[in-house]
């Protein structure tokens, strides 16, 4: 079975990413409005209304500001762990019981023909997660949102076919950013903050090394990263340990304010 992905919108301003397989269309996140949504997935031509699901990753604003809308207007069931439930209430309101959906954390599940797996990520969130998501002997994950990759978010990405991993920031551009506080600095290169670009090609080197040979770098900074840059690094560290981008791994972006690429896996 063919596994589609495509990132719709990947940053700070918001995130969305398409997933698809047999008869089955899930959204990852919808940190867009719904119209936006709807109009990113007409340029795939998707109808909105044939979204099988939306999984929720955390409860923040730039991964549920949609989630609301888009599951009203067009019945779509909402797949999130109980603390995000409780944790985005705010965005999300109350939810019809038939298309309120609990899942445990780190267990497995399935939507239609796409098998789910939900991983216990670091963040700043309440129960955030990234997900894997199976086509058969194919799969794709979606990792964002982390201050670090831990050893079981390694071992639970590990073989993916394609990968679509956080580049979010440069540390240094980070630092010299006037406008952001001391504070804040620490909490997004802490723990439970954001990966750095080189950050993001260490996970890669592991990644490749247990089979994965496509990746995308995602959730980049507006202010403190831009995507020239996050490939550059990404690229040259990756080289740096014998790896060549374009022919032993494929590296691509996704973008904040359009479409990235459309793949097909399998």
């Amino acid at each position: 079975m063919k596994l589609e992905f495509c990132s719709l919108s990947s940053g700070s301003s918001g995130n969305a990413t398409y997933v698809a397989a047999g008869g089955t269309r899930i959204l990852v996140d919808s940190g867009l409005s719904a119209r936006s949504v709807a109009a990113a997935l007409a340029k795939i031509n998707v109808a909105p209304e044939t979204i099988s699901a939306i999984l929720v990753t955390h409860e923040h604003t730039d991964h549920v500001c949609g989630v609301r809308v888009l599951s009203r207007k067009y019945r779509i069931p909402i797949y999130a762990n109980e603390a995000t439930w409780e944790a985005m209430h705010r965005w999300v309101g109350d939810v019809a019981p038939g298309r309120r959906r609990v899942f445990l954390s780190e267990s497995d599940f399935y939507v239609g023909d796409i098998g789910v797996l939900p991983m216990l990520i670091s963040h700043d969130a309440a129960e955030p997660v990234a997900y894997r998501l199976y086509a058969g002997s194919h799969s794709a994950a979606v990792a964002t949102d982390m201050g670090r990759v831990t050893k079981q978010v390694e071992r639970h990405l590990a073989g993916s076919d394609l990968v679509l991993l956080e580049s979010n920031h440069d540390p240094e551009m980070l630092k010299a950013n006037a406008r952001y506080s001391e504070a804040l600095k620490r909490r997004i290169m802490g723990a439970h903050g954001h990966l750095s670009n080189l950050r993001c090609a260490e996970t890669l080197m592991t990644l490749y090394g247990s089979g994965t040979r496509r990746a995308l770098l995602g959730h980049l900074s507006q202010e403190n990263n831009t995507p020239e840059l996050a490939m550059h690094t990404v690229a040259e560290a990756l080289t740096q340990q014998g790896l060549v981008p374009g022919r032993d791994i494929h590296l691509d972006m996704t973008w904040r304010d359009r479409l990235g690429g459309f793949y097909t896996i399998g």
